[in-house]
């Protein structure tokens, strides 16, 4: 079963990404800031990770950057409901995808199938 990564401070995202990808027969874990995150992605395997760009405890760039440094091809899709500065830096260092809040379910299930399909970790 492919696992994937939550991480947001949003207890109504955090949820709701997690019960719309169990749907799909996903394996979803989720963390509540930045550092458990980075613990958490570093840690375990997983095939995806969904990050909030403004998380307490580190950053969902921060995140991003440190995460990579470790495991360079883990796909990250980022999330935000205002797009900043960070957004910006994460797309020029490399995440894969970026979802705006609130977010189209059926965008985040494309997003994810199509990062799914340029990855070999399932």
């Amino acid at each position: 079963m492919t696992k994937i990564l939550v991480i947001d401070d949003s207890d109504v995202i955090r949820n709701l990404l997690q019960e719309y990808l169990r749907d799909f027969g996903y394996d979803v874990e989720v963390a509540v800031n930045g550092r458990e995150g980075i613990r958490m992605a570093t840690e375990n395997e997983y095939a995806i990770v969904f990050c909030d760009l403004h998380l307490p405890r580190k950053s969902g760039y921060q995140v991003y950057k440190a995460v990579s440094a470790v495991k360079p091809d883990l796909k990250f899709i980022m999330t935000d409901s205002s797009p900043d500065q960070y957004s910006a830096m994460a797309r020029e260092a490399g995440a894969y995808g970026y979802l705006t809040k609130p977010f189209n379910l059926d965008e985040v299930i494309q997003t994810l199938q199509a990062a799914l399909s340029e990855t070999s970790v399932k």
